[in-house]
């Protein structure tokens, strides 16, 4: 796999072989997660504690002191299960670097992230894991600062409490983006953020004009709820091609409607995208394509042990499903193994056991592997 080097003007370099990406990331801040499982004991010493199932909810911000100080309460408290080789994971993190490193590590497809991430330690690890996986880095500026960070502690139901430390963490600006960077692309994947509106939009519009297919994920349902406005205009816009909504978000958005059942937000969404996905956890997903509509299970053998990234792998695998030509429901297949491989492990890294045990999964199910299982 390529290996990044920091050259003098900013940009990250690296000898991925895509120069084109057929799927780009907009993630705007880099950003490093560090994951380990511990015991209720440490969760009982956190200010505003908040768990996290397979459901978003409010996460409290932190700051660099406070990140820190929780980061070696951790390493104190952290449990060890049998089946791990380390208590504790520290990777490259965010839904749509999660999407990105899977479909570029697992499906063997050509990937970029555009974005920023900063010239601390943070940063490298970023860069080093990403390339390692095979991302293209070319479009990921690097620049003096912070790099955000967030540390998820995991209990032993897989129930995770999350705190982000993105104070001061630098972030690629929408004045930055260029025709270059997107063209002889065919996707653009972003996730909706009111804070980073101005860059989404700034994405969308250059990725529009070199003929990129648009998807979007919701991001969580209190994003839905209090910039809901901002999210139905881009969805108007008729420029958001995919779609993807877990069961809270696709409620909050038909809030105030007469039905507000999931197979409702899959209609609503489709109206104004060609492809739609309310993903429902443990009960599979709905999916529209005008007027086709699947439901399909999740993958019953998969052991969740942490929610990380279940949603980011499950939209990889329907990616590759489309950029395959396979139907609506293959690609749904496909994303129900991919979810299900990464909740098998700590993090939103899918581990080489668990892609075998995606490929294993996709093979019961007669659909075609990745060229780089051929």
């Amino acid at each position: 796999m390529g290996v990044a080097t920091l050259p003098g003007n900013g940009e990250i370099a690296t000898d991925a072989v895509a120069t084109h990406p057929l799927i780009l990331g907009l993630q705007p801040a880099a950003l490093v997660d560090h994951v380990a499982h511990i015991d209720w004991s440490l969760l009982d010493q956190i200010p505003e504690k908040k768990t996290v199932s397979f459901l978003a909810v409010s996460i409290p911000k932190v700051a660099i002191e406070e990140l820190e100080h929780i980061l070696k309460e951790v390493k104190a408290h952290k449990l060890a299960l049998p089946d791990e080789l380390s208590p504790m994971k520290t990777m490259a993190g965010g839904s749509v670097a999660n999407t990105i490193r899977g479909l570029s590590a697992g499906f063997g497809v050509s990937c970029g992230i555009i974005g920023a991430c900063g010239d601390d330690e943070q940063g490298k690890l970023f860069v080093s894991n990403m390339s390692f996986n095979g991302v293209n880095l070319s479009r990921l500026r690097m620049k003096q600062g912070h790099t955000a960070q967030c540390v998820c502690m995991v209990d032993e139901l897989g129930n995770r409490t999350m705190r982000p430390c993105l104070s001061s963490a630098v972030k690629v600006q929408a004045d930055e983006l260029t025709m270059e960077d997107f063209k002889g692309s065919k996707w653009l994947v972003l996730r909706y953020a009111v804070f980073n509106l101005e860059v989404i939009q700034a994405a969308i519009r250059i990725a529009k004009k070199e003929g990129l297919f648009v998807s979007m994920d919701l991001a969580s349902f209190e994003m839905v709820r209090n910039f809901k406005s901002q999210l139905l205009q881009l969805l108007e816009s008729g420029d958001i091609d995919l779609c993807f909504a877990n069961e809270d978000e696709a409620m909050e958005l038909l809030r105030g409607e007469q039905t507000t059942d999931p197979e409702a937000a899959a209609e609503f969404l489709a109206k104004h995208c060609n492809w739609a996905v309310v993903t429902l956890g443990a009960n599979g997903c709905i999916a529209r394509h005008g007027k086709e509509i699947v439901r399909v299970p999740a993958i019953g053998e998969a052991k969740a042990t942490d929610a990380t990234g279940a949603g980011d792998l499950f939209a990889g695998g329907f990616l590759y499903g489309l950029v395959k030509g396979l139907s609506l429901e293959e690609c749904c297949q496909v994303g129900a193994c991919s979810g299900g491989s990464v909740i098998r492990s700590l993090g939103g890294e899918v581990t080489p056991e668990n892609w075998q045990w995606m490929y294993k999964q996709m093979q019961i199910k007669d659909l075609p592997l990745p060229d780089i299982r051929n």
